[in-house]
């Protein structure tokens, strides 16, 4: 793979200044998010009169761990804009969640947020071995999800030729890819699986496409999956992270020279790890889950928002800012099993280790006479069908023996598992709600 450090002189100078730079920049910018929210969002100013604290309580970084946290629920609550902290015709753009699973989740921009927006997603890419006129692939969804349009104002901001293919139409994406000769490619992990099989149905060879790096987020990947993309395709596989109530993508991202966790843009998100049970700050190298505090965003300002995310923080290596390990799994994604927690990325770690078998997997619960019971349902590659037994034994063990759960494994014809356009749907649960 070619080597695609950028030059330390095309960085911001923010990404490699010193820890206490950046830290009286993050506690001057973090008084002006508090009191910003406090003035203009009712909602927090009743979430923090509640608390019993001000914005002119902190005085120091610590001291943000005295304001009351913010949930998905608080979102919901104040559909659409009640979050907003600037007047509505002062809003340029707003996006929204799905709603599938209940009252949409909105999130609005002034037009200064957006800028902000562009800048750290073309830090994202820039960090990812993207430089001016690159062609970038970018096959994250447009429309109301943040994904396909931020990447979209990030690309812009850095030069890059932008091809805005969203998802789907996966023979499409493979003929694009080969006629516009693209560089990079933005998508979800699951998708860019979708795309290699794609690559074998019409005969093509990935490992000669011109693709470089491809930069992948939105859903929990593992560093094997990692290793099965890059030598699919002899290119860089770097992750970004993001939400879309903090920002959308551009939060974190790998930088391509170390691989080793992702560099979180520091100056403009603050972020907390905490004990996901008693909600205490944890220090730096332990795992919890990740809360954020934005510390420059207008239209919607969060405060201690509580992501779900499981990681932890640890020290800059290739920038100052600290970074946040690989994302494990969600605290509200963990499958209990018979009292062991249990991620998919673990399911995906042991498959992954299984070379009969292909990366596609789906996970399904079920009870059967009042036991929990899980199904993971995978399938052979092309050549390999015969040995599919023989690998869903081999995939129960590995389960059992590195999670601690029994586990039925169902082996598929190649192309049984339901491909991926987007997010991958990972866990199917048909158990009765309580």
């Amino acid at each position: 793979m070619e080597d695609l450090t950028p030059p330390k002189d095309s960085l911001d100078p923010i990404e490699i200044a010193s820890r206490d730079e950046i830290a009286a920049l993050q506690l001057e910018r973090l008084k002006w998010s508090l009191a910003h929210a406090y003035q203009n969002v009712p909602h927090y100013k009743a979430s923090f009169d509640a608390a019993g604290v001000h914005p002119d309580d902190l005085r120091s970084l610590d001291d943000l761990a005295k304001f009351p946290f913010t949930v998905k629920t608080d979102l919901r609550d104040n559909y659409p804009f009640g979050m907003f902290a600037v007047p509505r015709d002062q809003v340029a753009r707003v996006h929204a969640s799905s709603g599938t699973t209940g009252q949409p989740t909105v999130v609005g921009y002034t037009a200064r947020d957006l800028d902000v927006w562009a800048t750290v997603v073309a830090r994202c890419l820039r960090a990812s071995g993207l430089k001016p006129g690159d062609i970038l692939h970018n096959a994250y969804g447009y429309g109301l999800f943040t994904g396909g349009l931020g990447i979209h104002l990030g690309a812009d901001k850095l030069g890059l030729t932008t091809v805005p293919i969203s998802g789907g139409m996966t023979n499409r994406q493979v003929r694009l890819i080969e006629d516009f000769g693209a560089t990079g490619i933005t998508v979800t992990p699951s998708y860019a699986l979708s795309i290699i099989d794609e690559y074998a149905a019409q005969g093509r060879d990935p490992r000669l496409s011109p693709l470089k790096v491809g930069i992948f987020g939105a859903e929990p990947w593992t560093n094997a999956m990692r290793q099965e993309i890059e030598e699919a395709f002899d290119m860089h596989a770097v992750d970004i992270y993001g939400l879309s109530e903090v920002m959308g993508p551009g939060v974190a991202n790998e930088c391509v020279e170390t691989k080793d966790g992702l560099h979180i843009w520091e100056d403009h998100f603050y972020p907390e790890v905490i004990d996901p049970e008693t909600g205490r700050v944890l220090p730096d190298g332990e795992l919890g889950e990740l809360v954020f505090t934005s510390l420059t965003k207008e239209a919607f300002p969060v405060i201690r928002y509580r992501t779900r995310d499981l990681t932890r923080l640890m020290p800059g290596t290739a920038r100052s800012m600290r970074r946040m390990e690989k994302v494990t799994g969600r605290s509200d994604d963990m499958m209990i099993l018979r009292g062991v927690n249990v991620f998919p990325t673990q399911i995906e770690e042991q498959l992954m280790l299984v070379p009969a078998l292909a990366p596609h997997f789906q996970v399904e619960l079920n009870r059967v006479e009042h036991r929990d019971e899980m199904r993971v349902k995978v399938e052979t590659l092309p050549d390999t069908v015969e040995q599919g037994e023989a690998a869903a034994r081999d995939l129960a063990a590995r389960i059992k023996a590195s999670v601690g759960v029994t586990v039925k494994v169902d082996v598929a014809a190649p192309g049984g598992v339901a491909r991926s356009q987007g997010k991958a749907v990972r866990i199917v649960d048909n158990r009765p709600k309580a």
